[in-house]
């Protein structure tokens, strides 16, 4: 079976082609950044993995019009070429912030959007536009809402928050209550693939997620019991710890408003959808099978 990805040399693109290689699909790799892009498609693909877009800029820098003319109007442009060609599924990237910059419970895929951010926004917007499209007979549209990927190469939050704990730095935040799903990229390329091969799955709407959410308080004494330290948790007041990280809005420091909501928000997202279609009752790693492992992929690097 031969798929075509485009943000192919990203860290999700890179994780995804390596396992589906594994799995003996033949990979063609498309960059949007090449004005003749839709000249190179392969028609003759089973799939296109959209991944190429904008990630979402936590320090603000980024004009609101880049978002929308990569996000929403590229996929647009690849969207209605894979409506003209043979090509049998199209998978969309898009983000749980697509929905919900914060979340109350549980989030499932029936939320209706209502997303703050520019990246969220326009990541909706072609939602949207997919979603309004006529789907051609034998075609299928998955869109994906993933939740925080991690994985070996990442180098997101989560690398920031094992540095703190590596350099034994206590960390400040223990004071905030808080579960978060995250999503192992091992997981999400199980789930890609699966979606793959198995034809009956229908199109729509899916989240993907680990199957457990954990607090940040758990992850870091996860990364130190992996790292074999003890943990050292700070109970600071929630007000003294907001009144800091307002300076870091206006200066260039570590930690800012944006930055401390990703670290100490409840962000659950349901992973229950996804699992009843392929008919399978847990992912190949628990939630903390995965942060293990990418957490010793940190730890190796730190050695090198």
């Amino acid at each position: 079976m031969k798929i075509t990805i485009t943000g192919a040399s990203g860290f999700v693109g890179q994780n995804l082609e390596q396992y589906l290689k594994e799995k003996r699909f033949e990979i063609k790799k498309l960059s949007l950044r090449n004005e003749n892009w839709p000249n190179h498609v392969d028609t003759g693909s089973t799939a296109i993995i959209h991944l190429a877009g904008k990630a979402h800029d936590t320090a603000n820098t980024s004009a609101d019009a880049e978002y929308f003319k990569i996000n929403r109007d590229l996929t647009i442009e690849l969207f209605d070429l894979f409506l003209k060609s043979n090509i049998r599924d199209f998978f969309y990237f898009s983000s749980v912030k697509a929905v919900a910059d914060t979340v109350k419970g549980v989030l499932a895929e029936n939320v209706e959007g209502k997303p703050y951010t520019p990246y969220g926004k326009s990541k909706l917007e072609a939602e949207q536009y997919l979603l309004a499209q006529a789907l051609p007979e034998g075609k299928r549209l998955f869109i994906i809402r993933p939740c925080m990927i991690h994985g070996p190469g990442n180098k997101g939050n989560l690398n920031l928050l094992y540095k703190v704990v590596e350099k034994g730095v206590p960390w400040p935040l223990a004071s905030f209550e808080n579960r978060r799903s995250f999503l192992s990229i091992d997981n999400l390329s199980y789930l890609v693939e699966q979606m793959l091969v198995q034809a009956e799955v229908q199109s729509g709407v899916y989240n993907f997620a680990d199957d457990d959410a954990l607090s940040t308080n758990e992850l870091v004494a996860l990364i130190s019991e992996t790292l074999g330290k003890k943990a050292k948790l700070w109970f600071i007041s929630e007000g003294l710890i907001k009144g800091v990280v307002k300076v870091g809005d206006v200066l260039p420091l570590p930690l800012n408003s944006e930055r401390l909501k990703k670290l100490t928000e409840s962000y659950v997202v349901s992973n229950a959808k996804i699992k009843q279609a392929l008919g399978i009752d847990k992912l190949p790693l628990t939630a903390k099978e995965g942060l293990v492992k990418t957490i010793r992929s940190f730890q190796k690097l730190s050695t090198l």
